[in-house]
């Protein structure tokens, strides 16, 4: 019987001993502040380590994390400017910079920075419209931190950073900002086609100002090019010509082959004979056997074929002072005999003279 009381009083010893030693020995991970009160007062705040504390006397009042913290609140409902109801999500990024502050100052740090987060929000909102609200989140999100750092700087909380999570306008206002979107892209994919047809259209319309262009190019060239090739054949044949020294005969024989061409073709009513014909057709005469007196010479004529009726009148124009001549467009076709000669007179005898 002694003994088991015995044992069971240093059972006892070694749980008191245990206890003492937990009490007495703390030890505080990084980035971790403990409050320690003494006698329901705060004594000290302990940092990372390992601290020795006077047991029973000594006691936690609260653990804070010191690293930044990110706390995310609830939609709440603000009104705009022009009384419109949208719903905002903020995201909060803080960090304790004063444990005992944090402790002492506020009860609870968390629920105070929803609630200044909540007042601030709507004293901003309540000065903006939708339009800018949703198109002013960097200029909100400024205001909302510069009123929270200052509010909870008493509290040893330095609040880094305000984020708006989302603007939800009213139903009836989304579609509506729908419908504008979408006609604004509408007008957008209307502009960029129109833009498109009258791109294409001026790169056509210069693309056919650049062939147009090119083939009156190509086709000057080609008159100049032909121009100066008969222009260099009527040279060579110019040439020829007098080098071969041609006779009168000869050209009063290519005058008469280039009369049928002149009256070729039905639209030729009335053309006009060079007035070198005349001597072209006197030099004929006078090499088929003319005097040098210019007399008439009688030629003897076979009968003309009749000419087509529908043969178009020759006129030839007044040149030199010269009469008009009328006649058929084509040549005669019949053969030019050789002109006969009138008989020389017979001599005169001394008796006939008498």
């Amino acid at each position: 019987m002694p003994r088991i009381e015995t044992t069971i009083v240093l059972l006892l010893l070694l749980v008191f001993a245990i206890t003492v030693v937990v009490r007495t020995i703390r030890i505080v991970p990084q980035q971790t502040a403990v409050i320690i009160e003494r006698l329901g007062s705060y004594s000290r705040t302990l940092d990372d380590g390992m601290h020795v504390l006077v047991p029973f006397i000594d006691k936690p009042r609260a653990t804070i994390d010191l690293r930044e913290q990110v706390v995310t609140f609830p939609p709440q409902p603000v009104i705009t400017s022009d009384n419109l109801v949208v719903s905002i999500d903020t995201v909060i990024y803080y960090t304790v910079t004063d444990a005992k502050s944090a402790v002492y100052e506020i009860a609870n740090f968390i629920q105070g920075i929803e609630q200044l987060t909540v007042t601030t929000l709507r004293n901003v909102i309540g000065s903006l419209d939708l339009e800018e609200t949703l198109t002013s989140r960097d200029q909100i999100n400024g205001q909302l931190r510069g009123v929270l750092d200052q509010e909870t700087g008493r509290w040893g909380i330095r609040v880094n950073r305000v984020e708006l999570k989302a603007i939800d306008p009213p139903h009836s206002v989304q579609d509506s900002m729908e419908k504008q979107m979408r006609a604004e892209r509408d007008k957008r994919a209307a502009v960029l086609t129109a833009e498109g047809v009258k791109q294409s259209a001026i790169l056509t319309a210069q693309g056919e100002k650049e062939a147009q262009i090119l083939r009156a190019e190509g086709s000057a060239q080609a008159r100049v090019l032909e121009a100066q090739g008969q222009a260099q054949a009527i040279q060579q044949v110019f040439d020829a010509i007098h080098r071969g020294k041609p006779t009168q005969r000869l050209l009063a024989y290519q005058y008469l082959q280039v009369l049928p061409q002149l009256a070729r073709g039905d639209a030729n009513k009335m053309w006009i004979i060079p007035s070198e014909l005349t001597d072209a057709l006197r030099g004929v005469s006078s090499a088929l056997g003319g005097n040098s007196s210019g007399a008439a010479l009688e030629e003897e004529w076979v009968e003309p074929a009749p000419a087509p009726a529908a043969a178009p009148p020759i006129q030839r124009a007044k040149q030199f002072g010269e009469p008009e001549i009328v006649g058929d467009v084509h040549p005669p076709t019949h053969p030019v005999t050789q002109p006969v000669a009138p008989p020389p007179p017979p001599p005169r005898t001394p008796d006939s003279a008498q």
